[in-house]
């Protein structure tokens, strides 16, 4: 292989992540930089500015160019956030590898107050994730959620213009892109759970592809990959997307898994949590066992309508 491909969406974040994979193989394999080409590519959630994702097809939307590329052999590996990725990939294609998890935690950004629980009566949080939108509702039912869609920059002029009071960004994406100055608090995980697979690098190849896995197994880190398989499972088993206010976190220490769970109705007036403990190597199972008993907890009329 003469030059390894990785195809990325074109945003500062997305290009930023490509670039830490980059350099992660650069070092392990002992390679310069001209033995790579970061491939750019522009998906339809990135052009689809004016409608929630929810409205418009899901999570597919930010990684279907993508993976067309990848399956055609433009590229050779495709690199995500792991949060953006649906539960069922095309048929060839796995998520292969994860790099080392960043902190998942949310942070909120306001301009004017610090924390969501010092905004005014009636204060206006910019959000397009149903499950922050669900989050804020339920810490304060009083606070105007509005759309707020686009890239971290994008999100963060709108905030400089006055669209809106805050709003809650990934931490991990804003370390990433050195922004942290911009942070105003840091969302506790017990209380502002996040995303399944949050704060996660996935690294997405053609299975059967040999030489890109002998490259990729350098670099993989098994921890994060226990920990996204127990989340992915639970939102896989209650058929996530992004029409669905779900939040999950599993921890890796050792041998043993802890995860937890939640589901939450649109409107933040009703939560479900679970939390389930045991060995990492059924990572899977956990966060499927998981999902049954939460389901279990809510009942089937709490699912409806959310679709």
């Amino acid at each position: 292989m003469q030059t390894l491909k990785i195809g990325t969406r074109g945003s500062p974040l997305a290009l930023a992540q490509a670039h830490e994979t980059r350099a992660r193989l650069m070092k392990a394999h002992d390679l310069p930089e001209q033995a790579f080409e970061v491939v750019a590519i522009s998906t339809s959630g990135d052009r689809i500015q004016d409608r929630p994702l929810s409205e418009a097809g899901g999570k597919g939307l930010f990684t279907k160019e993508i993976e067309e590329a990848l399956l055609d052999g433009r590229i050779d590996i495709a690199v995500h956030s792991s949060k953006d990725m649906p539960t069922v990939l095309p048929k060839g294609l796995e998520l292969s590898t994860f790099l080392p998890r960043e902190d998942a935690r949310d942070a909120f950004i306001g301009k004017t107050a610090k924390r969501i629980s010092d905004l005014p009566y009636g204060a206006r949080v910019g959000s397009s994730s149903l499950r922050r939108q669900a989050l804020i509702r339920r810490m304060r039912p009083d606070l105007e959620v509005v759309m707020f869609r686009g890239n971290v920059q994008t999100r963060l002029r709108k905030l400089d213009v006055g669209v809106a009071d805050g709003t809650i960004l990934a931490y991990a994406g804003l370390k990433r892109l050195g922004l942290e100055s911009v942070i105003t608090d840091l969302m506790p995980l017990d209380v502002f759970p996040p995303a399944p697979g949050q704060g996660a690098i996935g690294i997405e190849s053609r299975i059967g592809d040999g030489p890109v896995e002998k490259m990729l197994a350098a670099i993989r880190d098994v921890p994060t990959g226990q920990a996204l398989a127990c989340e992915r499972a639970f939102l896989a088993a209650l058929d996530g997307s992004c029409r669905t206010p779900i939040a999950g976190h599993a921890t890796v220490s050792g041998e043993k898994l802890s995860f937890a769970g939640l589901i939450i109705s649109p409107d933040g007036a009703e939560s479900h949590e679970v939390k389930l403990d045991g060995s990492a190597q059924g990572a899977a199972a956990i966060g499927a066992e998981a999902a049954r008993s939460v389901r279990a907890k809510a009942g089937a009329k709490f699912f409806e309508g959310w679709a």
